[in-house]
Order: C-alpha cells, then structure tokens, then sequence
C-alpha cells in the first residue's frame, strides 16, 4: 500500500513541475487543430471525388 501511496505523491509532484498553457494559448492551438482538421478533411474528400471519377472512367 505504501508504494501506491509513493507513487501517487511522486505524480502529483511532478505534475507541479509541469508548466502549463495559459487560456489564451490553448483556445489558440485548438483553432488550429480545427481548422487543420477541416482543411485536410476538404482535400481528402476531393482527392476520394477525383479518384472515385477516374476510376468510374476506366471501369
């Protein structure tokens, strides 16, 4: 039971090393996941649309 209890003191000191994002930050990198997400979304589609016509013209 020891060892649990060490282990669970020894995360929480090393999650008060961590230096974390402020709001600002991570509003920010979520906008660029999003948008990364979408845009990778939108050419994947038109790649699967051409392919999809190119393949329906030789078959």
């Amino acid at each position: 039971m020891k060892k649990i209890a060490r282990y669970f003191k020894e995360c929480w000191l090393e999650m008060k090393k961590v230096s974390w994002p402020n709001r600002q930050v991570v509003l920010h990198s979520t906008w660029i996941v999003i948008i990364s997400t979408i845009v990778f979304a939108v050419v994947l589609g038109v790649v699967d649309i051409v392919l999809g016509l190119g393949l329906d013209l030789i078959f």
